[in-house]
């Protein structure tokens, strides 16, 4: 079945003509490269050219400093008609009501008769194969809880005609279910089973600008980055899982559509959708074996501890999979959210850098979060990530702020100010990488990740890791593919881990700060003030009276904690080592 149908139309090119319509013109091409040679050069052309051209004359320094040369650049090409691809939405393919005879017998659900507080329970059925399973048949199931409050749980169909429910319990006590179907042997089948205790400690949630888990424990997120990482060969999955086991880093920023960008060449050997025969994908046909692996390794991550934050959507593409329409992305999602939502360790990212895919609106990624929402029982932490302009993270189905640099060097210095303006927990996914790369995104140092995830956590909110060294003879750079990791920040990251975890609350707020260090903590209990770059060979700190605190000197580089003699109140002067990196710890004395 086909995707979005394209028909070419002959327009005149404007200022929101998309690149790729300028660069397949002749003429318009040596226009535009005449004008923008760094950006018609660029090695990033691929994932350009679906970005409107306005907004890359806009940011060109040299353009923006001559408006006679915009205005002529606008005119040569506005003087150019191109043939311009125009999208015909297909239309949404609905369930088949007459899938199978009403007499048809009911089909029998197998499941276990026991399930386990956190852990995902399944109700499997042997049911029909004829047609097209995946999008002839509408499969749910309220399950009522012990309490006899309903859950909706939407079903899948897994190939070779077996349906699946998927339960994330998250009460003890005596479950039923009743199936509703389009297909009449599966609709109508019922059950139940026990829900016993468990050690589980179940999905992340929000607790206030901070994170625990469903069992009460704190959550720190201190995540990387490895989008690429289950596209990769079996071997190098492998390899990266034995990397994550020893590594400080509790999520992992992962896409379900393969990557096409620097470094990221290789074809992964599947893919989400079956092929259609035409070069094309078949989007009413889901690979389950892609699908049944990316359990698998999100079931991997769970066993250490790790949080999957799935990218649902991105711009990194060859494969066309960013602009499939507004029917097979709709699908997509609904299936996507049945299969893994009774995952316990699954975060939802809408998209990755949402702004760079000029094919989707504002509506349209309203619309795939509220499907999101809607489908997932287990109501798992959701957001969407930004590259130039931010979401609007007021909105309701936004758990927390999953934020993007918005400076070569600002970016964690804003999230006490971020907190103010949206109310919710902040996440700075990308603070740039580690690295050696070309990219002034993948090349800063090791202590430069390290303070930009101090600053981050002293004011509130969590920073997360990437790591881009450039690797000449395969390309495995670990924020694309996983592997090994080379650089120097990640034990540093496990040591303000511990740092936090000291903390009396499990986390770190602001506190009111001096204009060169910012104070973070838990006011008049355990305060840490942070001297980043700077180097004090001294410091002078005013406190409350009457209130004694231990006073540790931290190394936040070299991983050192060194106590001074005695106790400290009112105002005090403290000897420091003149070196960059380090932080004051102020603990209320017993």
């Amino acid at each position: 079945m086909p995707q979005n149908g394209v028909v070419p139309v002959s327009e005149r090119i404007t200022p929101e003509s998309l690149l790729g319509t300028v660069l397949d013109h002749p003429e318009a091409r040596m226009i535009f490269q005449r004008a923008l040679p760094g950006v018609a050069n660029s090695p990033l052309i691929l994932q350009l050219r679906n970005l409107p051209i306005r907004g890359m004359v806009d940011r060109n320094p040299a353009l923006r400093s001559d408006p006679e040369a915009i205005e002529r650049l606008w005119a040569d090409l506005g003087a150019i008609e191109a043939e311009i691809p125009e999208h015909i939405e297909v239309p949404p393919v609905e369930p088949d009501l007459s899938y199978e005879p009403a007499d048809t017998a009911r089909r029998e659900a197998q499941h276990p008769t026991t399930g386990s507080l956190w852990h995902p329970f399944e109700i499997v059925i042997a049911g029909p194969s004829h047609g097209n399973p995946f999008v002839d048949v509408e499969l749910t199931a309220t399950f009522v809880d012990p309490q006899g409050q309903d859950v909706s749980v939407g079903g899948f169909y897994d190939g070779d005609g077996t349906y699946r429910l998927r339960l994330l319990p998250p009460a003890t006590g005596s479950w039923s279910f009743t199936t509703s179907s389009t297909a009449t042997s599966l609709d109508g089948i019922e059950g139940s089973f026990e829900v016993t205790e468990s050690d589980a400690v179940g999905p992340v949630r929000v607790d206030g600008f901070h994170f625990r888990h469903a069992n009460g424990d704190r959550h720190i997120p201190h995540g990387t980055t490895a989008y690429a990482w289950t596209h990769q060969p079996e071997a190098l999955q492998e390899q990266t899982l034995a990397t994550l086991a020893e590594a400080p880093f509790t999520k992992i920023r992962m896409c379900v559509f393969p990557k096409s960008y620097l470094y990221n060449s290789n074809e992964p050997d599947r893919f989400p959708f079956e092929a259609d025969g035409q070069g094309g994908w078949d989007t009413t046909r889901f690979d389950v074996e892609y699908w049944a692996h990316l359990e698998k390794r999100i079931g991997d991550l769970d066993a250490l501890g790790i949080q999957a934050d799935i990218i649902l959507f991105h711009a990194y593409d060859r494969w066309g999979f960013s602009d499939l329409g507004r029917a097979a992305d709709d699908r997509y999602v609904r299936y996507l959210t049945r299969r893994l939502a009774a995952l316990p360790n699954v975060w939802w990212s809408i998209a990755n850098e949402y702004d760079l895919m000029s094919s989707k609106s504002i509506d349209d990624w309203e619309r795939l979060a509220a499907i999101v929402v809607a489908e997932d029982h287990a109501d798992h932490l959701i957001s969407i990530h930004n590259c130039f302009g931010f979401y609007d993270y007021t909105k309701p189905w936004i758990t927390h702020c999953s934020v993007q640099r918005i400076d070569v060097y600002r970016t964690s210095e804003n999230t006490d100010q971020w907190r103010e303006q949206w109310g919710k927990p902040i996440v700075i996914d990308e603070c740039a990488y580690e690295g050696d790369l070309d990219q002034g995104w993948g090349n800063i140092t090791g202590e430069e990740m390290v303070r930009r995830f101090w600053e981050g956590a002293v004011r509130g909110g969590y920073v997360g890791h990437g790591e881009t060294y450039y690797e000449p003879v395969d390309e495995v750079i670990w924020w694309a593919k996983g592997g090994e990791l080379r650089g120097t920040s990640p034990a540093r990251i496990g040591f303000l881990t511990s740092i936090i975890e000291d903390s009396p609350t499990g986390a770190l707020d602001p506190l009111p700060s001096e204009w060169d260090a910012p104070w973070g903590g838990v006011a008049g209990q355990y305060v840490i003030i942070y001297f980043g770059f700077n180097r004090p060979s001294f410091r002078t700190v005013s406190l409350a009276p009457g209130r004694p605190m231990h006073v540790d000197v931290i190394d936040t580089w070299n991983m050192t904690i060194d106590r001074l003699e005695g106790t400290f109140e009112g105002t005090f002067t403290l000897p420091l080592p003149g070196r960059q990196f380090i932080a004051l710890r102020l603990t209320a004395a017993d």
